[in-house]
């Protein structure tokens, strides 16, 4: 008797023709279907964890290699070779401005621009008839005076004279009366001599006065030197005086001893310290680029200016070639000796901030720290820095604008450290372990499933 269940056939039966295939349970069709959605599932995950893991390392690497590289510098200590340039001016020796000292108009001029003159030597003469006449009738008044003295210094002796007698005379010849009255007019004409004497002297003084404005018809040069003005020509009307106080008189020459020149300079009062009396200088003209000059530090003004805040300078400079003119500006190189104990560095490493002047320094871990510096002279391609640095920072050179504090920076030379190289590294990891999925995690396929029919 053959036992027939419910999804079962007898082997060999006769249900259909040729040969039957083996029926599969369908509790292993399950079972394989429970396998291949758990590996699915499986591999699902461990890529997308593997996708999420290495989008975050890219992103590290990315960072990472976005990281900017800087140099960064040490603070060298002291200054050698220092210069400071600061404009100068350079005066002459004397200079004087020549005015007219009487009214008139201008005879003639006997020396130009440029001339060389010696002290006294004729420059102008001025004709001034108003003062010739003047001096003639004081000269007329003197002679009316002496004159005058004379006839005074006659009734003087006379009325001595005439008193003496009566003053002589026997007693009771003459009167007392009369003898007082002889001796009043011996005291008058004494007065009225004196008197005419001082007239006289008040005349010649007139005359001296006079005879000296003469004098100044005659415009000389006050001293050795070169004349570098000259402001009047032939028939000019001269009117007496200077421009000075208020006054219009313009100035006939001026006249400057140029045999040596004064420089004068105004030092910044920060740098002041440094420039004593003896200090040799170095002078720059723009109009000899190839020569320089030497000029020494003569006295300085002792007190500091308080609108500029600076100490005027006076150096002296020999010109014996007469290079050196009045009024030209010079570049002046003071040598001044260097503070060992102040620092400097490039002027590339300084950053231009709204609070105010900063450099940047590596702090510990790779990271941007920004520092408030106070800056002394400036050196040209350098500059002292009084506050803020110290001589083990290490200073970024030529930091960019963009640079802010707590900035991740990689050192120029240097294996990168911290969170950089840990990116790195890791985005290296990711590399190399993006392997193919086992063959035992892989789903079954559709010949492994008809092989487990068979």
């Amino acid at each position: 008797m053959v036992d027939t269940r419910e999804g079962e056939q007898p082997v060999g039966s006769a249900s259909g023709a040729g040969p039957a295939a083996t029926p599969v349970p369908s509790r292993t069709l399950r079972r394989a279907g429970f396998v291949a959605l758990a590996a699915a599932l499986l591999v699902a995950a461990l890529g997308i964890a593997t996708r999420i893991i290495h989008e975050r390392q890219v992103a590290a690497w990315t960072d990472a290699q976005a990281t900017p590289t800087v140099s960064v510098i040490a603070p060298e200590r002291g200054v050698t070779g220092q210069e400071t340039i600061l404009p100068g001016t350079i005066k002459a020796w004397y200079e004087a401005p020549v005015y007219a000292r009487v009214s008139g108009y201008l005879k003639m001029w006997y020396f130009d621009y440029g001339a060389h003159v010696k002290k006294g030597q004729l420059l102008a003469e001025i004709e001034a008839p108003d003062l010739d006449a003047d001096l003639a009738a004081a000269e007329a008044n003197l002679k009316a005076a002496d004159a005058q003295v004379n006839v005074r210094a006659a009734e003087m002796e006379f009325a001595k004279t005439t008193y003496e007698r009566w003053r002589d005379s026997p007693k009771g010849v003459v009167s007392d009366q009369e003898r007082e009255s002889k001796k009043a007019d011996y005291n008058s004409g004494l007065a009225r001599y004196e008197a005419a004497k001082a007239t006289v002297n008040a005349d010649q003084g007139l005359v001296n006065r006079l005879e000296a404005f003469e004098q100044f018809k005659r415009v000389v040069a006050p001293f050795d030197g070169i004349v570098t003005v000259r402001n009047t020509d032939i028939g000019d009307l001269i009117n007496a005086g200077s421009g000075a106080g208020g006054g219009s008189a313009p100035e006939l020459f001026r006249v400057a001893d140029v045999h040596e020149m004064r420089v004068f300079v105004q030092v910044p009062q920060r740098m002041s310290a440094g420039v004593r009396p003896g200090l040799v200088a170095q002078l720059d003209l723009p109009q000899y680029p190839q020569k320089v000059f030497k000029a020494t530090v003569a006295t300085t003004a002792e007190a500091i200016n308080l609108d500029a805040r600076t100490l005027l300078v006076e150096l002296h400079a020999p010109n014996p070639d007469g290079l050196l003119q009045p009024g030209t500006f010079a570049e002046v190189h003071f040598e001044l000796p260097g503070n060992p104990s102040v620092l400097r560095i490039p002027t590339s490493a300084l950053i231009f901030r709204a609070q105010g002047m900063q450099v940047a320094v590596l702090a510990p871990g790779d990271r941007v720290e920004l520092r408030d510096v106070t800056l002394g002279r400036n050196l040209g391609t350098e500059v002292e820095v009084l506050d803020g640095l110290t001589a083990s920072d290490r200073v970024i050179a030529s930091p960019s604008d963009s640079l802010a504090a707590g900035d991740l920076v990689q050192v120029e030379g240097e294996k990168r450290s911290g969170a950089a190289a840990e990116a790195l590294a890791g985005a290296d990891r990711s590399a190399e372990s993006a392997q193919p999925v086992p063959e035992a995690l892989a789903p079954p396929s559709a010949q492994a499933l008809g092989a487990s029919r068979n």
